[in-house]
């Protein structure tokens, strides 16, 4: 038995589903329920009553989730304790961000962070959505960065922006010099899309069926910055958040057609867990993400105006892309 396994019951419990505890420890479903029927054979005892929908506890279970919620806290609490000695705390910011959040945007705020704390810095780690939530939810990283944000027990979120969605093709492609693009105009053309488990494809997916628009995925993946390349070279147009493709569409390497009516958007969210303390490098850090891309403000303002802490947003994503 391991922390792993006692974590994953404790998130069985709190998500009341053996599906959304696999997804925030990056687990199949059955590798889940593997970990509670272990713990139960290793007991004796059956701690969840599968019966019910949603899952309950029987009485053998609560005082067992109890004392589960106390240990894991406990270990918790004593590894960050380490870490402040070693001045792990002080001296770095740990962020975990999906893959499609633009690399020379993020760039451009951790040089902002570190001109304001030159004794501190920014590691970034790029992962797939489902680590994203783990790695904040495990205390792995002190905020996550998600788009179309779950509402998930254990997690708080801040609003960070809305980003509108806009067209992207190769400046040789038939629709690049068009004045005005109809939705029509996008029927049976190749498109380099996301990946289909990501939350930012199925609302693409979605906004185009409503239009009563087919498209055809010709190649996916699960980052922008590959679909960007894909769309340069040839393979299909693309439609992404605006913020991320600025570069190339000053540069000319890809152009952005009007599309009459186009108006869907990607909202963003930065996470944290909740119960723990905001420091002040995170409070700094996320007023530099709030504060846009004009650099202004003083960078301490990102929970101004807002409650401490903020239930994630209820949207119909899954996951996030």
């Amino acid at each position: 038995m391991t922390l792993e396994g006692l974590k994953i019951f404790c998130d069985v419990v709190r998500q009341r589903s053996f599906s959304r505890a696999a997804y925030l420890n990056a687990v199949s479903q059955s590798a889940a329920s593997q970990a509670v029927s272990q713990i139960e054979r290793r007991l004796g005892i059956r701690l969840i009553d599968r019966s019910r929908r949603p899952l309950t506890l029987t009485p053998e279970g609560r005082i067992y989730y109890a004392g589960c919620c106390e240990l894991l806290d406990r270990y918790f609490a004593v590894e960050g304790r380490i870490r402040t000695l070693a001045g792990e705390q002080a001296a770095h910011l740990v962020v975990a961000s999906i893959y499609s959040v633009g690399l020379y945007d993020m760039h451009q705020y951790v040089q902002r962070f570190v001109a304001r704390h030159p004794s501190g810095s920014v590691r970034l780690e790029y992962l797939h959505p489902s680590k994203v939530y783990a790695r904040v939810l495990n205390r792995e990283a002190d905020l996550g960065l998600v788009s179309f944000p779950r509402s998930l027990r254990g997690l708080r979120s801040v609003p960070w922006r809305d980003e509108p969605m806009v067209l992207v093709c190769p400046p040789q492609h038939r629709l690049a010099s068009r004045p005005a693009v109809r939705f029509e105009d996008l029927a049976g053309e190749p498109f380099v899309a996301f990946d289909p488990d990501l939350a930012i494809r199925r609302e693409i997916d979605r906004y185009l069926r409503r239009r009563a628009v087919r498209v055809n995925a010709a190649v996916t993946f699960d980052n922008i910055e590959a679909i960007k390349r894909g769309v340069e070279a040839g393979a299909g147009i693309a439609i992404l958040p605006r913020p991320t493709v600025a570069r190339e569409l000053e540069s000319g390497s890809l152009v952005s057609p009007e599309v009459m009516g186009l108006d869907l958007v990607r909202p963003m969210a930065i996470i944290y867990r909740r119960g723990r303390t905001i420091t002040p490098a995170m409070e700094s850090f996320i007023g530099l993400l709030k504060e846009g891309d004009n650099g202004s403000g003083n960078g301490q303002s990102g929970l101004a105006g807002l409650p401490r802490e903020t239930s994630a947003a209820r949207v119909s994503g899954e996951s996030d892309g």
